[in-house]
């Protein structure tokens, strides 16, 4: 009788597969993760946007300039660090010349809640113009009628 190793009669093949079922698993919960917060991330301020019929406007490639005149007169701006809390007039006309220095020809909106002072809804473009602005646009929500037939 011929002597074996120990270590040749135990041996086991190694496995050369990559088990990728816990990878689907995880990717799985990210994507439903993902698809719940994306919409809650777009919300920023809310408004009521006065009702109107007007055409939409062409989509455009880069993200409009958007500030926003919440129903207590507050002013925010969609773009910086945090779009959710408010800014003053110098704030504003600061972080708008700096984003059209950088970007220019870029689309500058107005979001005015239907409740507030038009006069408040008038400084905020007259703020924008002294940040170089010269086309301002305002934006509004199709009438209740209109929204149903688009369904």
């Amino acid at each position: 009788m011929s002597y074996v190793p120990a270590s040749n009669r135990f041996k086991k093949k190694r496995m050369s597969e990559i088990n990728v079922v816990p990878y689907i698993d995880v990717m799985l919960v990210l994507l439903v993760i993902f698809m719940v917060t994306a919409p809650l991330l777009a919300e920023g301020v809310k408004v009521e946007l006065p009702q109107t019929t007007s055409r939409p406007l062409d989509k455009v490639e880069q993200e409009p300039v958007i500030v926003t005149v919440d129903a207590r007169g507050r002013y925010y701006l969609n773009i910086g660090e945090k779009p959710e809390q408010s800014i003053d007039d110098q704030t504003l006309v600061a972080r708008v010349s700096a984003v059209l220095r950088h970007r220019k020809g870029a689309d500058v909106l107005v979001r005015g809640d239907q409740s507030v002072e038009y006069g408040k809804v008038i400084v905020a473009m007259s703020l924008l113009q002294k940040a170089g602005v010269n086309n301002i646009g305002l934006i509004t929500e199709p009438p209740q009628k209109l929204k149903g037939k688009r369904k």
